[in-house]
């Protein structure tokens, strides 16, 4: 089945975008039939005069473009956004192009420029949606990228999109993505000067960024000094102190049995969080609510930061009730210049997981914005940082102040959840690290940021609700991407 005319338009508007504002007409049907997920009978079926029916539609959609203004006068053959095009794409949410050429080089003025220190070719250490979408800015920035995979994604979307692919080995994560030696080795081979982590994997790993660093390649991401200080749940809250950052009451230092545990609890006073030190994703926590539940609790959770990460020390900490869970992104250059970049909130979660994250958050004051982000400014310069980064604080949602807000942890990587703040603030993430590792300076100030609209992502669960929402698998029989808008005739 195709897809509405509106919804190709809405995607064929966000690919001129994408690729500099300007497309040659040819080279606009195979990307959106891949985006729509078309199989071959239905991009190649023809219609009665021998003409392909994609091919039509597509031209359809760009009809509806021209007449909303959104496209000018098109010319030998190619396809243009006006600046009512461009400016309308531009707020659209980004979608993940899937093509087998290679990149293509932006004829519009505003395409950043790579002469002197800027990278001409980065690797992607990841796969998936991160991958495509570092691929995504890096072409619009005009910088070639190689993309690695294992066999069993040797056909996946950020291989087909990318200048060149790299085979790392088989699919096991520990055979191919999580060894450095690998994706050092694929640098090498490819003259690929810098390497994006995306998120997962070697994305925090200390021991990863050390090795591209002794291999003269740049680590497109923080320094090793502030991955490894915030990395560590116990030492990261022993900084925030230091740098005057609000933290959580509870006790930080070592725990040695299930007696000091209990002890402890009852001197913070219940509900207590119990977390492991190097935990994350939901893992490693227990709630208990009184001495009981940390009798019970307590090695259960030090057996599980052993066997997920590797650490089973444990910190103990005051809940608190009815939170709102905000975070603050965070952007810094090698010059000593960090800003913050305003909120998310993911407050609804389930299983320590956050399920929704939308910005701005419907509980931050401009005051509170200002304060926390304050603090995260100061708890990133105390380590040093650069790169794009996110502090997690959490709030009294029975306060309507939001004095009572402290630290939690710091992720020192690119969030899943990053597209949010893009939305609502203008400002490519991907492009910034990329400008950053390359030692460029911010070219905007704090008072360069703003909130323009709303934004809002949501996970999506496949679960079996009739068997206590295990885990469940099955055939994705269809699927339609949102739409984007309906562009309408003006007059």
């Amino acid at each position: 089945m195709y897809p509405v005319e509106s919804d190709v338009a809405a995607a064929l508007a966000r690919l001129l975008y994408d690729n500099g504002g300007e497309m040659q007409a040819s080279q606009t049907y195979a990307p959106l039939a891949t985006q729509f997920g078309l199989s071959d009978e239905l991009e190649n079926e023809l219609m009665d005069d021998g003409r392909r029916k994609w091919d039509n539609i597509v031209q359809w959609a760009r009809n509806d473009l021209k007449k909303a203004g959104w496209l000018e006068k098109s010319s030998h053959g190619y396809w243009k956004l006006s600046e009512l095009g461009r400016n309308k794409a531009a707020k659209t949410a980004k979608p993940t192009w899937v093509t087998e050429r290679p990149a293509l080089q932006s004829s519009s003025s505003e395409k950043p420029s790579v002469d002197g220190g800027m990278f001409k070719k980065i690797l992607i250490a990841n796969r998936g949606e991160i991958a495509c979408r570092v691929i995504r800015t890096a072409r619009r920035m005009g910088i070639k990228t190689v993309a690695v995979y294992t066999d069993a994604h040797a056909r996946a979307p950020h291989v087909r999109m990318a200048d060149e692919s790299v085979r790392l080995g088989p699919a096991p994560a520990a055979e191919s993505y999580l060894k450095a030696e690998l994706i050092i080795d694929a640098c090498k081979a490819t003259g690929a000067e810098a390497v994006h982590p995306g998120y997962g994997f070697l994305s925090e790993r200390t021991s990863f960024a050390e090795a591209l660093e002794k291999a003269g390649i740049a680590f497109i991401g923080p320094p090793v000094k502030a991955i490894a200080a915030m990395g560590d749940k116990i030492e990261s809250k022993k900084l925030a102190k230091e740098a005057g950052v609000n933290v959580v009451p509870g006790y930080l230092g070592e725990i040695a049995d299930t007696e000091e545990a209990v002890k402890i609890a009852h001197d913070i006073g219940f509900p207590v969080m119990m977390k492991a030190s190097a935990g994350g994703g939901g893992k490693g926590m227990r709630l208990a609510y009184s001495e009981k539940d940390v009798r019970e609790g307590f090695e259960a959770t030090k057996r599980e930061g052993l066997s997920s990460f590797g650490d089973d020390r444990v910190f103990i900490e005051k809940f608190s009730q009815d939170p709102r869970h905000i975070e603050i992104q965070i952007l810094g250059d090698q010059h000593g210049n960090i800003l913050y970049l305003n909120e998310r909130e993911c407050s609804i979660q389930r299983r320590h997981q956050k399920v929704t994250e939308e910005a701005p958050s419907p509980f931050v004051s401009p005051e509170m914005r200002k304060a926390m982000g304050e603090q995260c400014v100061a708890l990133a310069r105390a380590v040093g940082y650069h790169s794009a980064g996110t502090v997690e604080l959490i709030v009294s949602g029975a306060d309507p102040t939001g004095k009572s807000f402290y630290f939690l942890e710091m992720n020192t990587r690119l969030q899943v959840e990053h597209p949010v703040t893009e939305e609502v603030t203008g400002i490519d993430l991907v492009e910034q690290m990329i400008r950053v590792a390359a030692g460029e300076k911010l070219a905007f100030t704090q008072d360069d940021v703003k909130l323009d609209g709303w934004s809002i992502e949501a996970r999506v669960y496949a679960e079996d609700p009739y068997r206590g929402f295990l885990p469940s698998t099955g055939r994705l029989t269809s699927y339609r991407p949102p739409a984007q808008f309906t562009p309408r005739p003006r007059g």
